[in-house]
């Protein structure tokens, strides 16, 4: 909201707070639910009224929904987050997470209360949206709105793929279900569409939303903009779907409607709970002002009468209420300890899959990784050329048998990607041993499914589409990229080496676009051999996400005992082959590295010493130490040239002021591959031009 409009006149001022009636106390609550849900609500308010910036108005409407949702449903130890068997709660309405850090500090969780007063400010463990891996119990990054709930179903998908993979009779290892906070804008949001939809197919009965129906936006009312039936919406998706009118406060009517989300049989679960926003403010309530700024002193200590607490006490929490809350400590731990006992005996009776449990819950890959690396990876060869793409299935073929928990899938390309290993069952609501998700033509949701999927930690999602379409998905790498997630993107059809498909489909600026992104480590191999160990190393990478760029064009595939070896990739850029002392660096990625080699063969026959550089990582390459990057980029060497099918942009740090490049100035154009790059002047003789013009 403006300034303005969150300082508007009062109807009700602080003259009249010694008459201002209390709110009736709901008849299903208990004087003791009422001080727990009201000092939700006051934490909320003076948080954000502290801050002088956030969300109140959320926490305040949905507090007695959050509280019976974590006080007599939701499975979790405050004490050890990590707890492998906890039920998940996703807040996706993450603009209101101070109802998520209330709830933490209250039950227990490593967020005290001194983080609750630093909301939003420097170094706390309580920033403006939740972060995974930032604060205790945050289970997922939240605020793109729809990327919680979108999350949510890849939580849905790994949890009955575990317990499919893992459980046994009498040992019902894994069992968790997720819950959501979801609101009206996370539900307008494309992407929540598209991974509720596949939610339904799935028949994902572990999942239960909680849709937060507040009918406000930060516009105002939602009648200016959302006037769907969302009730019927998600009955055409296949979910179960029940209606909480009142106001929000009936905790027996959100009990019932729990219990009942978590016997449905066969369907995911939306309650749609009519709440309203601000709830208890006297001017702010139902309002867009209580969405997006702080209620201000005087409505704080309004609403603070009004709710029967004390407006002289700031962030104040009563002993009883405190007391409550805790017991989730003492109720957590008793939960861990008999899933400790279960586990202890699932372990002499299972110790193969114990032994896989654990290195899985460790984010490790299987103990005999590298045998299985060495006995299993393809041999390409030289004599025939090969698309990238391609040589990923084969790659994916050889090893993924023997990794059964690592998940692919695809956004409708499955014969184009190239990612559907042989052998591979598709997971479904009968088959929930499937490895292969069949995610429709959904990249966004495929992209925030297999970040939900990743934070499982026991499993290792990969999705494929063609690369110009991260243009939909990237929220979902930003987020996984920002929390961590080891997440793999596969992207096919990596530049205008597609061809015919034309610009539509040919990414230009695509490479420069992830380059930009913190965090992310773009891999774009040359050859067969490098794709093998890009795919090596993205399995191994479980401290962030890694993007795959593919061909869908057929390259030569290096041959390893002439030219160094593909291992290299795992330092981002390496000499492939050259001179001793080079007069001109000629420095490519993926399939235009084949020009550079051409490129030093037309050189050396006009006697021009140079040195041919494979970059697939500019990432890995940065992360590598000085001497090695200067040993393979030589700053005596300023005659450089480099060359790709994309955007020039980012590459002046590798080519200098005096370096030149070849490649992309605009969008791309309908042919046959050859003609695509001849027209656009890529071309080994283009890069011969260029060095001889750089040198001399």
């Amino acid at each position: 909201m403006s300034a303005q409009a969150s300082s508007s006149p009062l109807a009700i001022t602080i003259d009249q707070l010694p008459t201002l009636s209390r709110l009736a106390r709901h008849p299903s609550q208990t004087e003791l639910d009422e001080l727990c849900i009201n000092t939700i609500r006051c934490l909320a308010i003076d948080a954000v009224q502290n801050a002088k910036s956030g969300h109140p108005g959320m926490p305040m409407g949905m507090a007695a929904a959050a509280y019976v949702l974590w006080t007599r449903h939701l499975r979790h130890n405050p004490r050890n987050p990590q707890w492998v068997n906890r039920d998940r709660f996703v807040l996706s309405a993450g603009h209101g997470c101070m109802l998520l850090y209330a709830l933490l500090h209250l039950t227990g969780y490593d967020v005290s209360l001194d983080e609750i007063k630093k909301f939003r400010q420097w170094g706390s463990k309580t920033p403006g949206h939740p972060e995974y891996g930032h604060t205790p119990g945050v289970e997922v990054t939240t605020g793109p709105l729809g990327q919680g709930i979108s999350n949510a179903v890849g939580m849905a998908i790994a949890e009955k793929y575990l317990a499919a993979f893992f459980n046994r009779d009498s040992f019902p290892l894994l069992d968790y279900k997720i819950y959501v906070i979801a609101g009206d804008g996370c539900l307008m949001e494309g992407v929540s569409s598209e991974a509720s939809s596949l939610a339904g197919t799935l028949g994902l009965n572990n999942l239960i939303v909680l849709y937060d129906d507040n009918h406000i936006s930060i516009d105002g009312s939602t009648e200016l903009a959302f006037t769907e039936d969302v009730a019927k919406r998600y009955e055409a998706y296949g979910w179960f779907v029940q209606t909480v009118g009142g106001d929000g406060n009936d905790l027996d009517a959100i009990e019932s409607a729990l219990v009942a989300a978590q016997k449905e049989p066969l369907r995911p679960s939306i309650i749609k709970l009519r709440t309203h926003i601000g709830y208890g403010s006297p001017n702010k309530q139902d309002t867009a002002e209580a969405h997006g700024s702080p209620l201000g002193e005087d409505e704080v200590r309004l609403t603070k009468k009004r709710l029967g607490w004390d407006p002289d006490k700031k962030f104040f929490i009563p002993d009883q209420a405190l007391q409550h809350f805790r017991k989730e400590v003492e109720k957590g731990a008793e939960r861990e300890r008999q899933w400790n006992q279960l586990f202890e005996q699932y372990a002499q009776s299972y110790p193969d899959l114990a032994r896989a449990f654990t290195r899985a819950a460790e984010r490790k890959l299987p103990a005999e990784w590298d045998t299985i690396w060495k006995s299993t990876v393809p041999s390409f060869d030289v004599a025939t050329p090969l698309a990238t793409r391609e040589a990923q299935g084969k790659v994916l073929d050889a090893i993924m048998p023997k990794l059964p928990l690592v998940l692919g899938g695809s956004a409708d390309l499955t014969p184009s990607n190239n990612t559907r290993f042989k052998g591979a069952t598709d997971f479904s609501r009968t088959n929930r041993l499937g490895r292969y998700i069949r995610y429709g033509v959904r990249e966004h949701a495929m992209g925030a499914i297999m970040n939900g999927i990743a934070v499982s930690d026991l499993l290792i999602p990969y999705g494929g589409t063609f690369f110009a379409f991260t243009d939909y998905m990237r929220a979902p790498i930003r987020l996984a990229a920002l929390s961590q997630y080891p997440t793999i993107f596969v992207f096919t059809h990596d530049s205008i080496g597609l061809g015919e498909d034309g610009p539509t489909h040919q990414a230009v600026e695509h490479f420069a676009a992830l380059r930009a992104m913190p965090g992310l480590v773009v891999l774009r191999p040359a050859d067969a051999n490098e794709t093998a160990f890009a795919w090596k190393y993205a399995l191994e990478h479980r401290t962030g996400p890694t993007v795959l760029t593919l061909t869908r064009q057929k390259v030569p595939v290096l041959d390893q005992t002439r030219y160094a070896s593909a291992a290299n990739l795992y330092h981002g850029a390496y000499v492939l082959i050259g001179d001793e002392q080079p007069e001109v660096l000629l420095i490519g990625t993926g399939s235009e590295v084949h020009l550079a080699l051409k490129a030093r063969s037309m050189l050396k026959a006009d006697g021009v010493r140079s040195r041919v550089i494979s970059m697939p990582s500019w990432d890995l390459f940065e992360q590598q130490p000085r001497e090695y990057r200067e040993s393979v980029l030589p700053p005596t060497v300023t005659a450089r040239v480099a060359v790709e099918a994309g955007v020039r942009l980012g590459w002046e740090r590798y080519i200098g002021e005096k370096g030149a490049f070849v490649g992309m100035s605009s969008f791309g154009a309908s042919a046959p591959v050859d003609v695509v790059f001849k027209g656009f002047g890529i071309t080994a003789e283009a890069v011969a031009d260029a060095a001889r013009k750089v040198i001399g």
